[in-house]
């Protein structure tokens, strides 16, 4: 029996993946000839409808054979007419080519286009053929030049859907990373803004691109982030989503450790402090980190308001956060073991209501959060808006401005009525205090999740549950930047005494007019 298991075993053992050589390596270089090059790329292609090959003749009396090659739908068709086919066709300097020189006179010369390149591989060809680049093959070069003409239809850059503000810019990001990049560029204008990108995903291939003010960022957060980043090896990488779980410190956690917002000013002033964003092409949602807990109750607004109004509602926002989690419980708790701490009114109406309820508190508040959850999932699919159930709880959960934090409230919600139906109040202080040690217990790429409040730094709190004054913030938050300083002293408002000024204009206008 053992040998037959073994040879079974044998038998069943795949040849190891290096001893079957793919096309790639078979064929990894282009051919001479250009009819085999156009027949390689209808094969590797599957002889796809979209693959326009276009061709044309070069050189002294038409007689270098050329084709330009690209994928309909994702280039700029326009830009192919005007400054490719047209400046390759019209040009004087067309006689002058041929297949010793084609490519260089053509790329230095000819060709209007601000961005070309030389790929001598498949693998190269390929990429910029799929990323929307035209790729220009000339008869007797191994070697193609590959244009940037990407483009197509992209949606046009409208308001925020999931962070509206009534002061500030109202643009947000779309899906095209391009475009989203040159948001923030528009923002920050300065030379220390670096971007690196790469690609991501072994079949789709997806653009990544990580952003950071160099000198105010913190070359370890940077040198983190990029290691994770290279890291990633998946199939595919469709939404920003994607990258979050992948290269998030804590997983087995509800609260969200990387910051997401599709606003240009947010990413900008997240840069500002320090923090590094993550861009994703395909989706207009950019990734922030480090984050940190008391981020999440931020708003876009709060830095274009007053600090008093700011503080004011960040306050109510951590509020009404604080009674999304624990108003259910609360009632389970009082009506199930502490009824004394009802006034007498209010526990006879309560047990009047009650009598006909044949289940237990604990069973009615699970059931009702279970129907706002199913109320909220139809509302967003339905085709039109609807007017969900309306509670404090529900109207609460909408308070917090992310809303990744605030489906973390929602699920957390259901712990604390099971502690409240099993001990009462004992059960909702002992999951709050659970809470607590598990959040100061997360970070974020190695910085503390409840920074500034633990550990507990004073000169960091100026942007935290209170909002002070922009003249009294100089530094950036401690453990996020290494640059601290983030403007000069003195820059309070201090205006002359305007009533002696304006005494004193009152009285030179009275002594002219006498």
């Amino acid at each position: 029996m053992p040998s037959f298991f073994k040879n079974q075993k044998s038998k069943n053992k795949l040849p190891p993946q290096s001893d079957q050589p793919s096309s790639e390596q078979t064929a990894s270089s282009l051919k001479n000839l250009l009819s085999e090059n156009l027949t390689l790329i209808k094969e590797k292609t599957g002889n796809s409808s979209d693959i326009v090959i276009r061709h044309f003749k070069l050189g002294v009396n038409n007689s270098l054979a050329a084709a330009i090659v690209y994928i309909e739908g994702i280039v700029d068709n326009q830009a192919i007419q005007d400054y490719l086919l047209q400046s390759l066709m019209k040009d004087n300097q067309k006689n002058d080519l041929n297949d010793q020189n084609a490519l260089e006179l053509i790329s230095e010369d000819i060709v209007t286009i601000g961005n070309v390149s030389f790929a001598d591989n498949w693998k190269d060809l390929l990429s910029s053929l799929m990323s929307g680049d035209s790729l220009l093959i000339v008869d007797g070069i191994n070697r193609v030049l590959s244009v940037s003409t990407q483009g197509g239809e992209k949606r046009a850059i409208a308001e925020s859907t999931t962070q509206m503000v009534v002061r500030g810019p109202k643009g947000a990001f779309t899906e095209s990373i391009g475009t989203n990049l040159a948001m923030v560029r528009r923002i920050i204008k300065t030379p220390d803004l670096w971007l690196e990108s790469m690609k991501i995903g072994r079949v789709t291939k997806t653009d990544v691109t990580l952003m950071y003010i160099h000198g105010i960022a913190n070359d370890k957060v940077v040198k983190e982030i990029r290691k994770r980043l290279k890291n990633i090896d998946i199939d595919s990488i469709l939404e920003s989503g994607y990258v979050e779980q992948l290269i998030e410190d804590q997983t087995v956690t509800p609260f969200p450790t990387i910051y997401n917002t599709e606003r240009p000013d947010v990413v900008a002033g997240n840069l500002l402090e320090g923090r590094i964003a993550i861009f994703v092409d395909g989706t207009p949602f950019v990734l922030i980190a480090p984050a940190l807990f008391i981020q999440f109750f931020q708003s876009a607004e709060d830095y274009y308001a007053r600090f008093d109004i700011a503080t004011s509602i960040r306050l109510l926002r951590v509020f009404m956060f604080m009674i999304s989690l624990i108003a259910p419980a609360t009632y389970v708790a009082v009506t199930t073991f502490h009824q004394e701490m009802v006034p007498t009114t209010l526990i006879v109406a309560l047990a009047a209501q009650r009598e006909s309820v044949p289940f237990p508190a604990f069973v009615e508040a699970f059931f009702m959060e279970v129907t706002f959850e199913i109320l909220r999932e139809a509302g967003i699919r339905l085709p039109k808006a609807i007017g969900s159930a309306v509670s404090i709880t529900a109207i609460a959960s909408f308070a917090t401005p992310s809303f990744d934090m605030a489906i973390s409230a929602r699920l957390i919600r259901f712990l604390f009525i099971l502690g409240a139906a099993t001990f009462g109040f004992y059960g909702i202080i002992l999951i709050l205090l659970m809470g607590v040690g598990h959040l100061c217990s997360l970070r974020s790429f190695g910085v503390p999740y409840m920074t500034p409040l633990a550990p507990f730094i004073p000169a960091s709190n100026e942007d935290t549950l209170l909002r002070l004054p922009w003249w009294t913030m100089r530094r950036r938050p401690k453990l996020i930047s290494d640059n601290k300083v983030r403007q000069s002293k003195h820059q309070k408002p201090e205006p002359p005494s305007s009533r002696g000024m304006i005494n004193q204009e009152m009285e030179g206008d009275d002594q002219n007019e006498t």
